[in-house]
């Protein structure tokens, strides 16, 4: 029992840093737009963060405690394993300040917990390739829902004045600030749902059926917004300024396709990365102007982040699954 309550302990933590790491997904456009300021800012998305339970169902929870490998054979050792390694490429890529996918890295820390225990013979294939289909998908359609969203807004404001449009939008990013936290919250606070009813349900403690408590519901929900609050400043930077040059109208358009694609998603029961809709819905938006706008460079640096998180969580995942056994844990 002490060993679940660790690990429970340690999925949290886990939550608090997919908030504190991803804070930037939530914010950057708004902050480096200069509509609110950054400590008014992670009030504002932290807030809808925590209440985003009360807008979605549980399906990426499902997804991710019963979709992606057969939890007959999952173990609390095999969780705690699969966390440990997913914390680390947090720290590590929030160190570097580098926007990789706390979602990829949580879910490459269990396939590679659960391929270090019993083979590849457990994986839900289904799930997975729903899963790493979404990667290439998701951003590309940020990307393009940006773009659209961009070319319509420019179309239609073509002969209105620049301080109109600066004022106006400035605005309407208040909403769509909080549309992709709620997105945000959605989504990727279900992922360590789904990983804490796993570890109860094997565990014996919720029963013959898969559920999520509703203390599990609140206390994801919580801790993520917590983790946003005290937000990643580092990634905000590369997120925000590093990428293109945004102002109120571009940001509004960012969020707004950010937050598009992440409710489709949700309601897919489709665990996607928060860093990769934005990423490519900025990228998107900045690239209707011209090519050039975009920083190419710093966008090829976080592509190779998404590539390497899946794999790189996976063998820290294992390599702590094998020292478990040797341990006795």
């Amino acid at each position: 029992m002490t060993l679940v309550i660790f690990t429970i302990g340690l999925a949290l933590i886990f939550d608090f840093l997919n908030g504190f790491h991803d804070a930037a997904n939530s914010i950057a456009t708004i902050v480096s737009t200069r509509v609110l300021k950054p400590h008014w800012a992670v009030l504002w998305a932290a807030f809808f963060n925590f209440i985003a339970f009360a807008f979605f169902g549980l399906s990426v929870a499902s997804t991710m405690g019963v979709g992606l490998i057969d939890p007959s054979i999952v173990t609390v050792p095999m969780i705690l394993a699969t966390l440990i390694g997913a914390i680390f490429w947090n720290i590590f890529t929030w160190y570097f300040g580098l926007p990789s996918s706390s979602s990829h890295a949580l879910i490459g820390g269990l396939l590679g917990a659960g391929i270090a225990k019993a083979g590849f013979a457990p994986l839900k294939m289904v799930g997975i390739t729903k899963v790493l289909l979404a990667i290439v998908i998701s951003p590309l359609l940020g990307m393009i829902i940006g773009l659209l969203m961009m070319f319509i807004t420019a179309r239609l404001f073509f002969y209105t004045t620049p301080h109109k449009i600066d004022t106006w939008f400035r605005k309407l990013q208040f909403i769509s600030a909080a549309f992709i936290s709620l997105g945000h919250g959605g989504n990727d606070a279900q992922k360590t749902m789904g990983i804490i009813a796993v570890v109860l349900y094997t565990s014996h403690l919720l029963g013959d059926k898969f559920y999520v408590p509703l203390w599990v519901i609140i206390a994801c929900n919580f801790v993520i917004a917590l983790g946003t609050f005290f937000g990643g400043w580092r990634i905000v930077k590369t997120m925000g300024m590093k990428i293109t040059k945004l102002k109120p109208v571009s940001g509004f358009c960012a969020e707004s396709a950010s937050a598009i694609t992440l409710f489709l998603a949700t309601g897919l029961g489709i665990p996607v990365s928060t860093t990769h809709i934005i990423t490519g819905a900025i990228t998107g938006v900045g690239s209707l102007n011209r090519m050039s706008a975009v920083r190419w460079g710093v966008a090829r640096n976080i592509v190779w982040a998404w590539i390497l998180t899946i794999p790189a969580a996976g063998v820290v995942s294992a390599g702590v699954w094998y020292l478990i056994q040797y341990l006795n844990v």
